[in-house]
């Protein structure tokens, strides 16, 4: 996948599938930045860090980055999964603002640089459960769900200056987000059995497609929403 020399943006890259993100772009020679709340020891020594939090201030972020950047990824998310009687206001909106707002704001930030790389890809995270019915799901498939339209929408209006949006949309994935539903070996097995593939997702089958939609091999891709979950969002095996 040809990213080298290419500037990169994963924001909150400390863990999980932005970790495994920052890893795989740094061994395909891209120059990584990354904004997050926490640094990773993880991280080759060379990634170009910006503590801070996507729901405070990030005016930083503007200075922080190049003067070009040919890729974007908004690695942040969260799982709320409540019974629906049970979900509060605070919950929805506490997902809305960390998955649509907080997206929204950053892409912002960075957006002239963006602009200035004459190409560039900016790539969003879902969940299968956006368009899966799941119970327990509303809050975050109802974030999920605004972050896609939200990025069908900016492909139309960005495709006109050569800026790509796409939408990766997994399924469960063994991250240090998801411990609590796969902290058993029955979770962990009830969970592979829901998914037609049999297994559970792990961060490098997510961040192999990012980098792929970072690369210039998908410059005829914007506005897809892809899912890499398994099989569960399409297939039913029994």
């Amino acid at each position: 996948m040809s990213v080298e020399g290419k500037n990169i943006l994963v924001v909150g890259g400390s863990s999980g599938i932005g970790l495994s993100l920052v890893k795989l772009l740094h061994q395909l020679n891209a120059n990584v930045y990354v904004v997050s709340r926490s640094a990773s020891e993880e991280w080759p020594g060379d990634v170009h860090f910006l503590k801070a939090d996507v729901n405070g201030d990030i005016d930083a972020v503007e200075m922080f980055l190049p003067m070009q950047l040919h890729g974007l990824v908004y690695s942040v998310g969260s799982i709320t999964l409540k019974p629906f009687t049970r979900l509060t206001a605070e919950d929805f909106l506490k997902d809305f603002q960390l998955n649509v707002l907080g997206a929204a704001r950053m892409i912002q930030q960075a957006i002239k640089p963006i602009k200035n790389a004459a190409g560039s890809s900016i790539v969003l995270i879902s969940s299968v459960a956006a368009k899966t019915g799941m119970p327990y799901h509303a809050s975050i498939a109802a974030a999920k769900g605004a972050v896609e339209g939200m990025a069908i929408s900016l492909a139309a209006e960005y495709a006109s200056q050569q800026i790509r949006v796409n939408v990766v949309a997994p399924s469960l994935t063994d991250t240090p987000l998801a411990q609590s539903l796969l902290n058993s070996p029955e979770k962990r097995d009830a969970s592979a059995k829901r998914h037609p593939l049999g297994k559970i997702g792990q961060p490098n089958d997510i961040s192999q497609i990012i980098a792929f939609l970072l690369s210039d091999e998908s410059s005829w891709m914007t506005g897809q929403v892809i899912g890499v979950d398994g099989g569960l969002g399409k297939l039913k095996t029994s």
